[in-house]
């Protein structure tokens, strides 16, 4: 399959892969020392919704835009409201004036007017409105236009850097970093046949060098079989690599088939955050109810080592 970015931003695989990159760094906040985030297929960074890509398929109604037409359950919406407050104002630009400070604040239930189109923000922007000034970022994308709108999205913030690399040329090139805290997103676009082997093979290699960091790997699930097979022998391989724990999530919104849209999307997570397994209990059974209504479902496993 090809998971472009620009076609499904905001769809309910961005929204479930968001919550989770935000949970963790927040957790990963709370000690002062310096943390560094690396992804290594960034994308341009931020989606035009009302765009050709984003509005072919419509893909964000059915996923951003539907989880913020109304809180889900209070346990679980406290956890998603931090991920709610960043992509809000940009999803929904209607809804949200700034104040003569520069605040945004709600204007419910009188919407300022306003001519921007609905965005929505990639992994990188996320990542950065959640940064502290110590900390750093790294994005990595290779396609030439996407890379120079990645640059201009992120210009304005010193402590992120846009590299045009191939990113498994990045996950050699900038692990460990020098912080030594942190996290690295893989969500490749799945357009190369063999893009599993090359995770296979990829990532437990990054995991030797830091066996310390936190890894977290989105991709879709098409095949219920070659998925569970893959999970399996990732976790073996991460932890003959030094990993300490890997946390295998899924959250479904119809049923996984090989020549169909995509329904269902998986995160596996290598030294997740001791609270991580218990927050996605309480938030993953609302959000898959409130994304795939009947049809949606979740999954939540640890993977075990060899």
């Amino acid at each position: 399959m090809n998971y472009a970015h620009d076609f499904h931003a905001g769809n309910f695989a961005d929204v479930f892969k968001h919550i989770i990159l935000t949970r963790i760094l927040l957790y990963l906040r709370q000690k002062p020392a310096p943390l560094r985030f690396i992804e290594t297929h960034a994308g341009s960074g931020l989606y035009d919704l009302s765009g050709e890509a984003a509005s072919r398929g419509g893909e964000w109604r059915g996923g951003v835009q539907r989880l913020l037409d109304g809180p889900l359950e209070p346990a679980a919406q406290a956890l998603i409201q931090p991920y709610a407050d960043i992509v809000a104002p940009l999803v929904q630009p209607k809804s949200f004036e700034r104040d003569a400070g520069g605040k945004v604040g709600s204007t419910f239930p009188h919407p300022a007017p306003s001519a921007d189109p609905p965005r929505y923000p990639g992994s990188p922007l996320i990542a950065s409105a959640l940064l502290r000034p110590q900390d750093r970022l790294i994005a990595c994308e290779l396609h030439p236009a996407a890379f120079e709108r990645l640059k201009a999205n992120l210009h304005k913030d010193r402590r992120a850097k846009a590299i045009g690399i191939d990113g498994y040329n990045g996950l050699k090139a900038f692990i460990p970093p020098v912080e030594r805290r942190g996290l690295v997103l893989i969500d490749p676009p799945f357009e190369a046949p063999d893009e599993f082997a090359r995770l296979a093979l990829a990532l437990p290699a990054a995991a030797r060098k830091w066996p310390g960091g936190v890894f977290m790997l989105w991709h879709p699930v098409k095949d219920r079989a070659a998925a569970d097979a893959f999970a399996a022998a990732l976790g073996r391989d991460f932890a003959a690599s030094g990993v300490g724990s890997t946390l295998r999530l899924e959250l479904g919104v119809g049923l996984a088939e090989a020549r169909g849209p995509l329904a269902r999307n998986g995160l596996i997570i290598a030294n997740p955050p001791f609270c991580l397994e218990a927050e996605a209990r309480q938030m993953l059974p609302s959000l898959s109810r409130r994304l795939g209504g009947a049809a949606g479902d979740h999954l939540i496993a640890r993977l075990e080592g060899a």
